[in-house]
């Protein structure tokens, strides 16, 4: 029969790390700690098996879990002298999600699960404390209600903050065990209200509630949204942990907290984490009070009153260092780990790698490879790729005025600005219409997943560096500042307050995650300042990759960008691009409106300086770098005025009638200019403008070595060919310019002519195309419409029906489509070396700086890919990590 649950806790699990798949985070590290001899409550886990039979079979649980589930709560039972259900000595238990994939609090938790009318009369007897166990009672009947009953949380909170209100007192540690007992009555009725059924007394039906509710939160709406931005998939399922209680709301011996083993947010090498004085977990991740911190450094930073977990339990704090320092040598990496503190007796509730900020990723690896924790292999394949573009984005200029108006905790670095709303669906739909939005809310919770995503940061009057807003925002790359607790948010009238300044709904704000400032208005930027760890992991990156790293660039700003972050030459210079200037598109629609050759010619001899003068620029800073230039590709009409008054000016401006003007316009004009008369077919019908553009780029390469010394490698490339007839002739327009130029020059440069492979009978003529080509360039971006028969700039209106019917697993204008697209490309790279064995190969479109994408193209065995300069690291780092993975 197959086995659905494994116990734990009992100096010998039955699971280990290993069994991740099956066991889910969550339960395997349960099961390690236990065999690692940490002290953990005894449970057992529900298989993530089961959770897909679950779904498999209408929502129904196998016939033989029912047996296995009760077994394991009596070997509970037996180990602890306790009884699930009954008075006298009552066994209580938190039920738990936990996935093969951290998700932190996307799922649902019920925590005292096993208290009742009756029993929790004996927890009060037992534990000498009656205000403590009607705390607990009162606690489980405000999660059991919410997660397995539908009530919502805050009717709930609303009696208790009546209760303190009415009593003038502040935090509920402040109520008396008669308030909760009171406090219960009222939370019961509302459960009698709202079902039309008594709150459920019997254990046996609480534990199978929770256990269904569990798994139910796998498919709900903030879970589906967290999986769908991590790349996580449904089938992968979550497990039900199913724990005996420990409290840390016993008393003020008694504590609960999280702590990481380094810094989430900076990586450095020091403890990080908070805790709080009786109360239980949640209490410290949903951020309801601001906590305390952990060591007396951190208590001193935050210029806290409160003592730290240092000072008031030294020896617990000891015990903890100790498990933290053997937990990070047994898994190798930075761990998050809950604790629970019960009449001075530790427990360690979970362990599990530590969600970080990416510079604090890259530094901890960096550090733990000079530790010889791990080596470089793991160093670069721990680092997510495209979490790069977190780093190499400006941040706020630290000379600029700035007018702060509070300062709350730095709980995730890095600056944001937008405009304040109050709640997420809001952020969502704001964001979606182009809108940047900063999400303020007095706590966040997993119902904010969408909004937390949707905004630029997040800003939390409650909570600490651990608390929910704190921990997901890490994960995401936003920055947040948490805990910001001289403001006061009225949600309904949407508005905040500090003091006297007051903040309305879409009033623009910054905020500075790394510092924790609350500032008005928009703040300058700068460029950000890349770490030495930064530079180290690219140094090892680029020792252990194969392809080459070019960039897509045809500004001087943005080939100098590009080679900051070390990018081996230009791989896509869109000559068109060069054209749009004021001081050119006269000359330019001056060519285009031409009616002679002789005319034409005339137009543009004076677009020729320009063009030469960009590629000197460009030539300069990229100095021994091999540069692919794309001759001219858009259709014609592009360049021409839309807008009667842009036509108008234009007219007087070449004295040309505004009627021949308009009708010259019309004719240009084209149903499909995607499919119409650009690209070769321009060199071909107008060769005198690719002559203009060889020259150009050949005087350019000859000036730039009279002024320098220095060479360029030259490589010509020829847009949107179909056949090789059409790459002959221009190649042969080009090698004419060049043999006049080298007749009257000392020195002519090298130079190649290729063609870019943007369309599938190219592709599949890859083998005749390259009998003339001396380079392939694949145009991923038109590719991908061609192949596809849909607009990157239209698909948008339905493209997200397709990803969420799962008809396509992802946009493929983001990452390539390796059967379709990709095929084509592998067909073209083989059947063009098939001709031509040095043929270089590369490709050029926004696929370049897809990670998914460039383990593709080096699996396949491409010479290089070509990105934009801010996504030259990330292409670097995915380069390296797919040869290391390449198999």
């Amino acid at each position: 029969m197959t086995k659905w649950v494994y116990n734990f806790g009992f100096k010998k699990a039955e699971g280990n790390a290993s069994m991740r798949e099956k066991l889910g985070g969550k339960g395997a590290n349960l099961a390690e700690m236990d065999n690692l001899g940490i002290a953990v409550p005894p449970g057992f886990t529900i298989t993530t098996e089961v959770c897909n039979y679950y779904y498999k079979n209408n929502k129904s649980l196998p016939p033989s879990l029912e047996d296995e589930v009760m077994n394991s709560i009596r070997n509970i039972t037996e180990s602890l002298g306790c009884v699930f259900g009954e008075e006298g000595n009552p066994l209580l238990v938190s039920v738990r999600s936990g996935g093969r994939a951290s998700m932190p609090g996307m799922m649902d938790t019920v925590l005292n699960l096993g208290l009742n009318d009756k029993t929790v009369i004996s927890l009060a007897e037992k534990s000498q404390d009656e205000r403590f166990a009607f705390d607990s009672y009162r606690r489980f009947i405000q999660m059991y209600s919410d997660v397995v009953l539908s009530i919502s949380h805050e009717e709930f909170e609303s009696i208790i903050e009546d209760e303190k209100l009415k009593l003038g007192l502040v935090l509920d540690t402040d109520l008396s065990s008669k308030n909760w007992k009171d406090i219960t009555v009222k939370f019961k009725n509302i459960v009698k209200d709202q079902t039309g059924k008594d709150f459920p007394q019997n254990p046996i039906e609480q534990l199978w509630g929770a256990i269904r509710s569990v798994f139910d939160s796998w498919m709900n709406q903030r879970a589906i949204t967290y999986r769908k931005l991590n790349d996580i998939p449904d089938g992968w399922g979550t497990a039900v942990n199913v724990q005996s209680m420990v409290f840390g709301n016993m008393g003020d011996d008694c504590c609960t907290g999280v702590a990481f083993t380094r810094n989430p947010s900076n990586g450095e090498g020091s403890l990080y984490g908070e805790f709080l004085v009786n109360a239980q977990g949640e209490d410290v991740v949903a951020g309801i009070r601001n906590p305390q911190q952990l060591t007396i450094k951190s208590r001193k930073e935050q210029i806290s009153k409160e003592l730290s977990l240092e000072e008031l339990m030294p020896v617990v704090y000891d015990e903890l260092i100790a498990i933290f320092k053997k937990l990070e040598l047994h898994y190798t990496d930075m761990q998050d780990v809950e604790f629970t503190v019960q009449k001075k007796k530790l427990w360690i509730l979970q362990t599990r790698s530590g969600k970080r900020t990416t510079s604090a990723a890259i530094r901890i690896a960096v550090d733990m490879v000079n530790e010889k924790l791990i080596d470089k292999k793991t160093a670069i394949n721990r680092i997510d790729a495209e979490s790069l573009e977190q780093l190499l984005h400006p941040t706020l200029d630290p000379t600029a005025e700035k007018k702060v108006i509070t300062k709350g905790l730095p709980a995730s670095p890095g600056a944001a600005f937008g405009k304040v709303v109050f709640n997420s669906d809001e952020a969502e739909l704001m964001a979606l219409s182009g809108e940047k939005v900063l999400l303020v809310r007095t706590e966040t919770s997993p119902e904010d997943i969408h909004g937390m995503h949707a905004a630029q940061g997040i800003l939390t009057a409650r909570g600490g560096m651990t608390s929910h807003a704190a921990v997901v925002a890490r994960g995401m790359g936003r920055p947040c500042v948490s805990g910001a607790s001289e403001i006061t948010i009225d949600e309904t009238q949407k508005i905040f307050f500090v003091g006297d300044v007051k903040i309305e709904n879409h009033t623009l704000i910054t905020i500075n995650g790394s510092t924790g400032e609350v500032i008005i208005g928009k703040i300058p930027t700068v460029e950000p300042e890349l770490s030495s760890y930064f530079a180290t992991l690219m140094e090892w990156a680029d020792k252990t990759r194969e392809l080459q790293i070019r960039t897509n660039a045809e500004t001087p700003n943005d080939v100098k960008v590009a080679r900051k972050f070390g990018a081996e030459g230009i791989g896509l210079c869109r000559t068109e691009h060069m054209f749009f200037d004021s001081d050119r598109i006269i000359s330019m629609r001056e060519m285009i409106l031409a009616d002679t050759l002789d005319e034409r010619r005339i137009a543009l001899s004076k677009l020729e300086p320009h063009q030469k003068n960009d590629f000197v620029e460009i030539f300069k800073i990229m100095k021994g770098f091999p540069i692919t230039i794309r001759l001219l590709d858009p259709p014609l009409h592009e360049f021409l005025p839309k807008g009667d008054d842009e036509i108008d000016q234009l007219s007087k401006s070449l004295k040309l009638n505004i009627k021949d003007v308009k009708l010259r316009i019309s004719k240009l004009s084209e149903l499909n200019p995607m499919l119409g008369h650009r690209g070769c077919r321009l060199g071909i019908t107008y060769p005198e403008i690719y002559e203009m553009q060889s020259r150009a780029i050949f005087e350019a390469a000859i000036q730039v070595y009279k002024d320098t010394g220095s060479t360029v490698d030259l490589e010509i490339m020829v847009p949107l060919v179909f056949m090789r007839k059409e790459l002959e002739i221009i190649k042969s327009n080009v090698d004419n310019v060049a043999k006049v130029i080298k007749k009257s020059s000392q020195f002519f440069p090298n130079y190649l002519v290729g063609t870019m492979i943007e369309l599938p009978r190219a592709a599949l003529m890859a083998g005749d195309i390259a009998e003339s080509a001396e380079f392939f360039s694949f145009g991923t971006n038109d590719l991908t419409q061609t192949t596809f028969g849909i607009s990157r700039d239209d698909s948008a209106r339905f493209l997200g029906s397709y990803l969420d019917s799962e008809i396509l697993e992802g946009d493929p204008f983001v990452s390539l489509d390796i059967d379709g697209v990709g095929e084509l490309i592998s067909i073209g790279a083989t059947r063009g070396r098939e001709k031509r064995k040095n043929l270089k190969l590369g490709i050029c479109g926004e696929h370049g700086g897809d990670p998914k994408s460039i383990a593709f193209c080096n699996k396949i065995g491409l010479n290089y890919v070509s990105c934009s300069p801010y996504r030259i690291p990330i292409a670097k780092l995915a380069a390296a990590q797919a040869s290391l993975n390449k198999k």
